[in-house]
């Protein structure tokens, strides 16, 4: 029997990137989308626990698939337990923008979808499309003019591999950032510390009153063997990520300062 795969993504059920995701892994594996409704990026792992979640079967592209009013952690819990898909593998993305160093795992819809199917079980695999223009994170992902044939067949390749040899052990999710122009190959990589030099810009609105953005560029490049390293030189950065949050080296410290 084929493999299967629960595809999500947190861009929304229209994005390109998640389509194209679904034509490279139709021939993989008997697929099943099930995505969020409407743009959901940068909410993490935030959970719908304060109202209800709607979950709609609708026809896109030819394709039945599953519009879920909520997060992409929703979508996945949707998919999981109402659905019960019972799905081999999670599949998070094609995430139009890169998720790359400690800050964007941490506030990713796309890899927050991928950590809580590994947190109920089923291992994840998150793939995000390096931008040349931040703006691009915010037009419609729907009609994005980005190229995804080739961001396809690494998602194709990368889940073919995993599917033949299995997960690997020790690891709950695979964070894929591929760069808007490929010129290596993979690189397995460790996240970087930061992505963004965050900043807070203040404006008046017509009746004096501040309000803000929060904004900031991107950090040019980082250490070598990183993530943010990896996609700056054109490599496929592939980043195992675990669920473990445990800080153990700072575990003798904190029995000496307790005892």
């Amino acid at each position: 029997m084929a493999p299967k795969i629960l595809l999500t993504n947190d861009d929304g059920i229209t994005s390109a990137g998640l389509w194209a995701a679904y034509d490279a892994l139709a021939p993989l594996a008997d697929v099943t989308v099930v995505a969020p409704s409407a743009q959901q990026s940068a909410v993490g792992r935030s959970i719908s626990i304060f109202e209800p979640i709607r979950a709609q079967k609708v026809m896109m592209h030819g394709v039945e698939a599953y519009s879920v009013g909520g997060k992409p952690t929703d979508s996945v819990i949707i998919g999981l337990y109402a659905l019960k898909l019972n799905p081999d593998l999670v599949v998070s993305g094609i995430n139009i923008g890169e998720n790359l160093s400690y800050e964007s795992i941490m506030t990713s819809g796309t890899v927050g979808a991928a950590l809580e199917g590994a947190n109920q079980g089923t291992p994840g695999i998150a793939f995000s499309l390096q931008v040349e223009d931040q703006g691009d994170k915010f037009a419609d992902p729907q009609f994005s003019e980005y190229d995804f044939s080739e961001a396809g067949s690494i998602v194709r390749d990368v889940c073919a591999k995993v599917i033949e040899r299995g997960f690997p052990d020790h690891v709950d999710v695979i964070n894929v950032n591929i760069p808007s122009k490929v010129n290596g190959g993979y690189e397995i990589t460790r996240l970087a510390e930061k992505l963004f030099h965050t900043g807070v810009e203040m404006r008046l609105d017509p009746r004096g009153r501040p309000y803000y953005w929060i904004d900031g560029p991107l950090y040019g490049d980082a250490g070598e063997g990183t993530d943010v390293h990896s996609v700056r030189q054109g490599n496929i950065s592939v980043t195992p990520i675990t669920l473990d949050c445990t800080a153990f080296r700072g575990s003798g410290i904190l029995r000496d300062l307790f005892n």
